[in-house]
């Protein structure tokens, strides 16, 4: 990060210890607002590169620079959620958001791994379920920012309204657009993390076992998996949608890669999930939604790019 320093500025700065204690929460609002971490940090670097970017002077002049930061990071993100859609349209293949491993199982470096911080972690909780985090992309930029800030940070339409560069009113009505999303997408209740990780555990040994029976009882009928490879490791081309074709499909998946590959239950983006370890490395990270005893979607995610923060073992 480039930054235009004064000597001394770090002692006559009366906000240095709050901006770096606000660095979390900017990772935070960044990651649920554009699924991706790696696009997450860039906000961040951003944001503290144009708060360096004034003088000691004009630093000492913000009343509350943690709320400045988060202002600054929404409106960054909210440039960049309009871009990112035409990147989209170049993207080979369904684009999933970055998922999560538990935050104590982070890759923080070692071999070939990158180093992050640990004070980077993003809080895992309904907001970032992968279920959640398609909603959101799914909704316009001025929604989704106006839906996280007010709904997920608790931030007031007044201070909303200036981030989205919208009035007090609209961004009410896109935060409530968005809410009416949100609930459409919303599945019967899952039951308890324990019934999930049960339904889980069943698909990983039905899935093992190559056993086509096991795995259409524990789909919905109606259930559809999607695959992210990015073009950088192969995948199914669409979505495949029907709990049978899943279950087939899988179960072909299971005897081409016979022994090569491992499965371990993991935790992903605070929910049950899968990791698929092949020769030597992590090849798929799977996210699942549950609707009551039965899985409705799989996401899986094999973009070596988004597998960078989950390590082996």
């Amino acid at each position: 990060m480039t930054t235009r320093a004064e000597p001394g500025d770090d002692q006559n700065d009366p906000g240095l210890s709050v901006i770096v204690s606000e660095r979390r929460r900017l990772i935070n609002l960044a990651y649920r607002l554009l699924g991706s971490l790696a696009d997450a940090e860039d906000v961040v670097q951003e944001t503290y590169a144009r708060w360096y970017a004034m003088s000691a002077r004009e630093r000492q002049a913000i009343g509350s620079p943690g709320a400045w930061l988060m202002t600054v990071a929404g409106r960054i993100c909210l440039n960049l959620l309009g871009s990112a859609r035409a990147r989209r349209e170049t993207y080979v293949g369904d684009w999933i958001p970055e998922p999560l491993p538990e935050p104590t199982e982070w890759n923080t470096g070692g071999s070939g791994g990158d180093r992050t911080d640990p004070a980077d972690r993003v809080t895992l909780d309904e907001s970032v379920t992968m279920a959640f985090l398609v909603v959101l992309d799914a909704m316009t930029p001025a929604e989704r920012v106006a839906f996280v800030l007010h709904d997920v940070f608790r931030y007031p339409f007044g201070e909303v309204a200036e981030i989205v560069g919208r009035t007090p009113a609209a961004c009410r009505q896109l935060a409530s657009s968005a809410r009416r999303r949100v609930r459409t997408a919303q599945t019967p209740a899952a039951g308890p993390g324990a019934g999930r990780a049960g339904i889980v555990r069943r698909f990983r040994t039905a899935w093992e076992a190559k056993d086509i029976d096991g795995l259409i009882g524990l789909l919905d009928p109606d259930a559809v998996a999607t695959a992210d490879g990015g073009g950088l490791a192969v995948t199914h081309p669409h979505p495949i949608v029907g709990g049978e074709r899943i279950a087939r499909a899988y179960a072909e998946i299971a005897r081409v890669s016979g022994d090569r590959t491992t499965f371990l239950e993991r935790t992903v983006n605070g929910l049950p999930g899968l990791v698929a370890y092949q020769d030597g490395g992590i090849a798929t990270v799977f996210a699942f939604e549950i609707a009551g005893d039965r899985i409705r979607r799989i996401w899986a995610v094999r973009n070596p790019e988004k597998l960078r923060l989950w390590r082996m073992g």
